[in-house]
């Protein structure tokens, strides 16, 4: 059995009422069958038919992974529905948040495949932090300059430079000089809150 499958976090159906119809309909809708969904996903049949059925809960990475197989949101698969948007984002409704020292200015519509960001990394400010997390990441640096360490390569950006890699790829993100730094960030992390796809820190040595 996959170690994924015996997770102490598949419990109660209850916990997650709309998951188990929108897994099959999603699945059906991306043309898979359920053993093509299930191998891809690293799960038995089984257990996808199972989680399908609610008879089991899935975990985090479970989600994750079906949702990135299947071409839609961890906010699909659960069920919640996303009102119109609009396709332009007006620069005075980017309202800013503040989390672990850096600022975030949501430049996209939520709920989206992709995330869009302004970002304003200050000096000194996580850069002792490994991040790694399933998705793709791409960045372009506006103002200031970026140390951008990807696995065991060690990069210095500056304005006009851009990036793109897979966050699986182990990466830290700090700023050059003490003005800081401030980037455009997308990413395809599956629409967490802000901090969580941007910080979600697995701490490591600084670089």
């Amino acid at each position: 059995m996959n170690p994924a499958e015996s997770e102490p976090s598949d419990g109660p159906v209850e916990a997650v009422p709309a998951v188990a119809p929108q897994l099959r309909a999603l699945r059906r809708r991306a043309a898979l069958t359920l053993e093509a969904a299930a191998r891809a996903a690293g799960l038995s049949p089984a257990h996808l038919s199972r989680l399908e059925t609610g008879q089991r809960q899935p975990s985090l990475p479970m989600l994750l992974a079906l949702a990135r197989i299947y071409g839609t949101t961890v906010s699909e698969l659960l069920g919640e529905t996303v009102a119109d948007r609009d396709a332009v984002v007006r620069a005075a409704e980017m309202e800013p948040t503040a989390a672990g020292g850096w600022t975030y200015w949501q430049a996209g519509a939520s709920g989206r495949g992709m995330q869009a960001l302004r970002v304003h990394v200050p000096y000194g400010s996580q850069g002792d932090i490994v991040r790694v997390h399933p998705g793709e990441e791409w960045l372009y640096v506006l103002r200031g300059r970026l140390r951008l360490r990807l696995g065991d390569a060690a990069h210095r950006l500056g304005p006009g430079d851009s990036a793109h890699f897979d966050s699986l790829t182990p990466h830290r993100i700090a700023a050059q000089d003490p003005g800081g730094v401030e980037l455009l960030f997308v990413h395809t992390l599956l629409q967490s809150p802000t901090a969580t796809l941007c910080l979600g820190p697995t701490p490591g040595d600084a670089p």
